[in-house]
């Protein structure tokens, strides 16, 4: 579970702009992968469900959501 921690602190980590770009349509997918990472070492049910949607019915507007959040705040919903 260590490399799954480092890749969660890697993606906490990234620059604005790479966070801004990776919540970009079709590049969406990165987060919902990271959601579904980040629940599973959380051992975070929740979270782990929002990245599943995320990535399959999600895809419409999920890129939406995740923009504003990047832009706002600084990372996307609920990661």
């Amino acid at each position: 579970m260590a490399k799954n921690n480092s890749i969660v602190s890697q993606f906490e980590n990234l620059p604005w702009i790479v966070k801004l770009i990776l919540a970009l349509p079709a590049l969406d997918i990165v987060w919902g992968i990271f959601r579904i990472i980040k629940g599973l070492t959380t051992n975070n049910l929740l979270l782990l469900i929002i990245g599943i949607l995320w990535i399959v019915p999600g895809a419409a507007f999920g890129w939406i959501i995740d923009l504003v959040g990047v832009i706002l705040t600084g990372h996307p919903f609920l990661a």
